[in-house]
């Protein structure tokens, strides 16, 4: 019914989901704090509410998970199926950290997965991307707000660096994909009613 090719393909694309679907923020709240990172914070299974509810250590450690991951999906597609292995992967991947199926499909917002991709893509995009992330965090004070303009970015850089298609709409749908999980973000941003963000380690000091 299939080709040898589009099977290969559509194994990536399960592996990858299956990987992505392992929720770094659920796993080291549970492990380290007796938490569940979902019922913390802002609710959301991702880097940046670990290190709102539980310090800057869980923050970085749940990050290179997501990241490591998606790095481990794209090796895995390339092996497989080489450059429609890595682009399905990646997207399995963000799809699987968004809405995993370990965790009643109630995951992250796939923003350190996107970064991920954008290194897989071209190290230029990468840069350009965390550099965006940074200059509007710290004039804002807003990871969300941050998030949302570091992801659009990533889509010009790469139509700028990479000719290939694939890859430009690979892009494409990891930034939509963020934008759609941020659209309570968006909302609350309009309304002018979006915190700042602070690290949980920070917060617990200054009550102590």
């Amino acid at each position: 019914m299939f080709s040898e090719a589009t099977m290969k393909i559509l194994l990536c694309a399960v592996i990858a989901y299956a990987l992505g679907s392992a929720s770094f923020s659920i796993v080291l709240s549970r492990l380290m704090y007796r938490k569940d990172v979902r019922n913390e914070g802002s609710g959301n299974a991702g880097a940046t509410n670990m290190a709102r509810s539980f310090g800057k250590i869980a923050g970085a450690l749940t990050l290179l998970g997501d990241v490591l991951k998606t790095v481990l999906a794209a090796v895995i597609g390339r092996a497989r199926a080489g450059d429609w292995g890595v682009i399905v992967s990646c997207i399995g991947c963000q799809l699987g950290h968004c809405f995993p199926a370990y965790h009643h499909f109630k995951g992250g917002k796939g923003v350190a997965v996107g970064l991920a991709i954008t290194a897989i893509i071209d190290w230029r995009v990468s840069v350009a991307v965390l550099l965006v992330f940074v200059l509007a965090a710290v004039l804002s004070k807003k990871v969300s707000l941050a998030s949302i303009l570091a992801t659009i970015s990533a889509v010009p850089a790469t139509f700028l660096v990479s000719h290939d298609w694939r890859y430009r709409v690979m892009i494409t749908i990891a930034a939509a994909i963020i934008l759609f999980r941020h659209s309570e973000n968006i909302s609350r941003l309009v309304k002018g009613e979006e915190k700042d963000f602070h690290f949980g380690d920070e917060k617990k000091g200054k009550t102590e």
